[in-house]
């Protein structure tokens, strides 16, 4: 089942996704099973990014070819950082890149773990049952930022720094699928989804030890590998089973 949010006349709607319309739902699913309240056709559908998370939650260094890239040492245990819900934006909307950022402006296509149950102290098997679906994730840098501050408040949770959508799969096996990142039609880079040095279950097992899961909380899984982005640009990650996340890139001053 695909579930996103949808803007309809000014106001955030889940709907059910199929194949040419969305079903408008009177609620969430991750609070039960909403009733159908009306149809949108989906080439009309204006994208919210599928989920606004009580918690963001993101993982860095977690495939080995990102991590040689880098010249950083594997992580001996899973550990997590932190992201702004300000930064995200849905499918399709502009990413934009602001006036005062110089340097390396890159794209990392990312797969992301929507939790859908409270959890605590999860075993494995527990932390593969929490999780309500999938989706697609642009962790967008602004590189110079991420070198001149002391935290990432800038270079990763600026406005519309975090593409998500179009929306959540929940019938996939997420780790078995192939993500692709492509800037203007052409293809920058693909990789196995599911190489990672930890998976999202084991995250959620070293998190729920000290910190207590929501339903909605999202959890960003990391990327293999980078690509540059200038305004004029549109950027797609793909992955397999679930989806293409759009975006183009503008300079700030000509956000649509």
């Amino acid at each position: 089942m695909r579930y996103a949010r949808v803007c309809v006349g000014g106001r955030a709607v889940w709907g059910r996704v199929g194949e040419q319309d969305v079903e408008l739902l009177s609620g969430s699913p991750l609070d039960g099973d909403p009733d159908v309240i009306g149809t949108l056709e989906r080439s009309a559908a204006v994208w919210l990014p599928p989920v606004v998370p009580p918690v963001f939650y993101a993982v860095g260094y977690n495939y080995p070819r990102h991590i040689e890239h880098a010249g950083a040492e594997t992580p001996g245990r899973p550990e997590i950082g932190y992201r702004a819900n300000n930064a995200l934006t849905g499918h399709l909307s502009p990413i934009v890149k602001p006036a005062e950022v110089t340097g390396r402006f890159e794209a990392e296509p990312e797969l992301v773990a929507v939790v859908g149950r409270t959890l605590r102290h999860a075993t494995y098997e527990e932390a593969r049952g929490s999780v309500f679906g999938w989706t697609v994730g642009n962790d967008v840098s602004a590189r110079t930022w991420q070198h001149e501050d002391r935290t990432f408040w800038r270079s990763k949770n600026s406005d519309t720094f975090k593409p998500m959508g179009p929306w959540i799969e929940t019938d996939v096996d997420a780790l078995a699928q192939t993500t692709t990142l492509r800037v203007n039609g052409e293809e920058r880079s693909s990789f196995p989804t599911g190489d990672m040095v930890f998976d999202p279950f084991d995250y959620i097992v070293e998190m729920t030890r000290h910190l207590t899961l929501h339903p909605g909380d999202v959890l960003w899984m990391g990327a293999e590998s980078t690509c540059q982005l200038e305004p004029g640009d549109t950027v797609e990650v793909e992955i397999s089973g679930i989806g293409t996340l759009t975006n183009p890139v503008q300079p700030e001053g000509n956000r649509a």
